[in-house]
């Protein structure tokens, strides 16, 4: 029950619901004629947060906070030795993001961006680790294909033996995916690979649940261009989901910190 509880209310404060909740609140009110001033300061105020969210600037300052508390794996070349860090982990654990149960498209094609992301970082890292399991996770949608099967197959696609693969098809969120982490590797060390967004709170609940992970994100949606175009201070859909990201994020931590499952 408090799982649909924090997925219902995650979703209407996300910026797109609220600020469309609020905008309607204000034209009702002023439509009506009751506290005309109040349902005035209602509208005006969702029409500036929607401003700002779908800015390209303001969802780069939202996100990039998160998406730089770890550092990505560098490229490696095969005759570079690996990093001490990296080069211990046993496994290689790929967090499930989502997909698109289409018939006969390639796994690689149902994926979602970020979860195509994730299994191709995935799959270079396995590819790096040749002694490694390579650890996939997500449950089934309404009676679908689990995600975790879909990421099988996309890691197949790419290379991966398939002998080398694990699936988690049973945790429902991060937290639950930290907890079937430890009962498959125990102490093991693993590379930890989800969107670098996703990956304080993710790394957070790894640690807490006692697993040796590794940090190595994946999916940057805010790389900053390195000479200033005009068209970065535009406002569009990307950037309202990438400000959507960093809101969700945020709460995440807000809720396991007031939970006191993080400090």
């Amino acid at each position: 029950m408090l799982f649909w509880l924090k997925k219902f209310v995650a979703f209407w404060v996300m910026p797109l619901p609220f600020c469309l909740t609020l905008l309607t609140i204000g034209l009702w009110r002023m439509r009506r004629g009751r506290q005309p001033r109040a349902g005035w300061t209602c509208v005006t105020v969702a029409t500036v947060l929607l401003i700002l969210f779908c800015n390209k600037v303001v969802s780069g300052l939202l996100v990039r906070p998160l998406e730089t508390m770890y550092p990505p794996i560098p490229e490696l070349s095969a005759d570079q030795p690996l990093p001490s860090a990296l080069a211990a982990c046993r496994y290689v654990v790929v967090l499930g993001s989502g997909h698109a149960d289409v018939p006969d498209q390639a796994a690689t094609t149902k994926l979602s961006e970020a979860g195509l992301a994730r299994i191709v970082e995935g799959v270079r890292l396995a590819r790096l680790l040749p002694a490694a399991d390579l650890i996939v996770s997500g449950p089934a949608v309404h009676g679908n294909s689990t995600h975790a099967s879909v990421l099988a197959r996309a890691a197949a696609d790419l290379g991966i033996d398939p002998a080398r693969i694990q699936q988690i098809d049973t945790a429902r969120d991060t937290e639950d995916e930290s907890r079937a982490v430890r009962a498959l590797v125990g102490d093991a060390p693993v590379a930890l690979v989800t969107s670098a967004a996703h990956m304080p709170r993710a790394a957070a609940l790894f640690q807490r649940a006692g697993v040796r992970a590794l940090p190595c994100p994946a999916n940057f949606v805010a790389n900053p261009d390195r000479d200033f175009r005009w068209n970065s201070l535009n406002w569009d859909t990307d950037s309202l989901a990438r400000s959507t990201w960093a809101v969700h994020e945020r709460l995440g931590l807000l809720w396991l910190r007031l939970q006191h499952k993080i400090d």
